[in-house]
């Protein structure tokens, strides 16, 4: 979706004798620049201009990623070379960064990395293949047209699915968002974007990894944690499975968007320094807040593990909470944490439980980062908090 045209000091179909045929860096950010001015313009002439024309399948498949842009609302596009082009002689490989922004939603850029392919022509360099970055992955308007449906506080984009669809999807999140402002009295944005993707299969080619570990999962949030408040707000996206959204009742899919616009709001006092079992136990806990429901319908699978005498001795590792793992464990582990944030917000306080969360995010390291805030703002230790936490399961779940 990146391409560049660079032109050499004279033109001419071939550069003068002892010319530098070097691809340099600032050639390429010259071409980038006005590659981007381009995509704000809506030029699709000026964005297609540097690709070399014998690449003709590369030149459709981004007239089409340029006519899949149409209507998203863009608020700047940028472009960066990341390091120095590899050369060899007429052929040339770069990689740069794409920084893009939602106008109205995003505080911050959403980044990602391409690879391109380019060779010389006489004086000019063309783009001849673009691909994402090793560890990167395709943006949603590589998949599809984009339809765009707006709500009072959110933006939903999709490929493939149903106008109404994102209606219903926009709808629940404007619901979400004041919900998730009650539980968390930091400041965020307010403002949540969603990708619909027209399947399991592209939204794990959105998120760079196999397709089977999202088969059962409703949604998840991309972003970059932050540093304990310090770091800018991150541009979040919230990733829906089409499938497994649908097979969901309104009541589950409005705990699924809650439990992910949770992530969004408490993006920059979630760090390194945060265990899994806290951020997704503390977004289970304002996502179910309002809800009547008991905890044994909320955590059934924990429910039957303590009923058979199975309580848990410590809280859920990080890794319990990988999505290609066992699904029973799965559950557990989120429901274990759920129960944890619950316990909290009964005995202290929802006051505590949000303090003691930016407490943890706000550590320098994972090392005692609960330790410390739990004796800061619980005044208990890990200890017996554990203790209590089990005896909570067995009192509430028994």
């Amino acid at each position: 979706m990146l391409a560049a045209l660079l032109t050499a000091a004279a033109p001419g179909c071939a550069p003068p004798a002892g010319a530098d045929t070097s691809l340099t860096v600032r050639e390429l950010d010259a071409t980038l620049e006005r590659r981007a001015a381009a995509v704000l313009a809506k030029d699709a002439a000026g964005y297609l201009e540097p690709i070399a024309p014998e690449a003709q399948k590369l030149r459709a498949a981004q007239r089409t990623e340029f006519a899949n842009l149409a209507d998203v609302p863009l608020k700047s596009w940028t472009y960066e070379v990341r390091g120095t082009p590899e050369q060899d002689g007429d052929w040339a490989t770069a990689e740069v960064e794409l920084r893009y922004r939602i106008d109205g939603y995003d505080t911050a850029p959403v980044a990602t990395r391409r690879t391109l392919e380019l060779m010389r022509e006489g004086d000019r360099w063309y783009v001849t293949a673009d691909r994402p970055a090793d560890g990167a992955s395709d943006q949603l308007w590589h998949q599809g047209e984009v339809a765009v449906v707006r709500g009072a506080h959110s933006l939903v984009l999709g490929v493939g699915r149903p106008q109404e669809e994102l209606r219903r999807i926009a709808d629940t999140v404007d619901l979400a968002v004041p919900a998730v402002s009650d539980a968390w009295p930091g400041e965020w944005a307010r403002r949540v974007v969603v990708h619909v993707p027209d399947s399991v299969k592209s939204m794990a080619g959105l998120l760079g990894s196999p397709e089977a570990s999202y088969r059962g999962i409703a949604a998840v949030t991309t972003g970059e944690a932050g540093t304990g408040g310090e770091r800018p707000a991150i541009a979040d996206r919230v990733i829906v499975n089409p499938q497994a959204y649908d097979s969901l009742g309104s009541f589950g899919q409005r705990i699924v968007l809650t439990h992910e616009t949770v992530h969004v709001a408490t993006r920059t006092s979630t760090s390194a320094a945060t265990p899994v079992w806290l951020s997704e136990g503390f977004a289970d806990w304002a996502a179910y807040r309002g809800e009547d429901r008991t905890p044994d319908l909320i955590a059934p699978a924990l429910t039957k593990a303590v009923r058979a005498g199975d309580v848990p001795d410590a809280f859920p590792v990080d890794e319990d909470f990988s999505f290609d793992g066992d699904p029973d464990k799965l559950s557990r582990a989120y429901e274990s944490a759920w129960m944890a944030c619950e316990l909290i917000a009964e005995r202290w306080g929802k006051e505590k439980l949000t303090a003691f969360y930016a407490a943890v995010g706000a550590h320098s390291g994972r090392d005692g980062s609960v330790e410390q805030a739990m004796d800061a703002v619980l005044d208990t230790t890990p200890e017996r908090f554990t203790a209590d936490w089990r005896d909570y399961l067995s009192t509430r779940l028994g």
